[in-house]
């Protein structure tokens, strides 16, 4: 099975198909989300939606989250004043949404709404302060996917340069499943 390597953009607008890199092989049509259809996937709103849009989804095995930072973001008022930096939990967080989104988005069209619970965080680390005014680029890659449960690896990105990296895992429950065990 054919990855995507992380920082290897095919250089045209989301959506469009990336082209072949060597003789032979097959051209790979990437998807998008934009904010609307993001909110139809996720069930966070603001303030806690930390994925503004999704580009280059390539089915489930990867895709690219933005989060433009602005100052006005509710958490830099404590965060600290001052000398503002976005709390690391939060910038997985957007790496989290941005891998639950790349699950829900290939159920079919006629799908129910599905809740994705986060499950865990391993070998997270943290590299660079995120500051007001900076984009992250969240960049998920699938590891594995058994039943409901799954696994990626995500980087977050502010200029190339990995600003923090860790391992996510969600779980994927029909909300109807889970109220009837109440």
């Amino acid at each position: 099975m054919d990855m995507v390597k992380f920082g290897e953009a095919h250089g045209g607008k989301p959506g469009e198909t990336q082209g072949a890199t060597e003789a032979g092989s097959a051209k790979k049509a990437l998807s998008s989300a934009d904010t609307q259809r993001l909110m139809r996937l996720l069930p966070h709103r603001y303030p806690f939606l930390m994925v503004d849009r999704i580009i280059e989804m390539d089915a489930d095995n990867s895709a690219i989250g933005i989060k433009s930072v602005s100052v006005n973001e509710p958490f830099f008022q404590g965060h600290f004043p001052g000398f503002p930096i976005m709390p690391g939990v939060l910038i997985i967080e957007g790496l989290a949404q941005t891998a639950g989104a790349l699950c829900v988005s290939n159920f079919s069209t006629t799908f129910k709404p599905q809740l994705v619970y986060f499950m865990g965080i391993d070998r997270a680390k943290f590299r660079k302060p995120v500051l007001p005014g900076d984009q992250l680029n969240y960049h998920v890659r699938k590891i594995r996917s058994r039943g409901k449960a799954w696994r990626f690896y995500g980087e977050a990105k502010v200029n190339g340069q990995v600003v923090a990296e860790a391992e996510v895992s969600a779980m994927i429950l029909d909300p109807e499943e889970y109220q009837k065990k109440d």
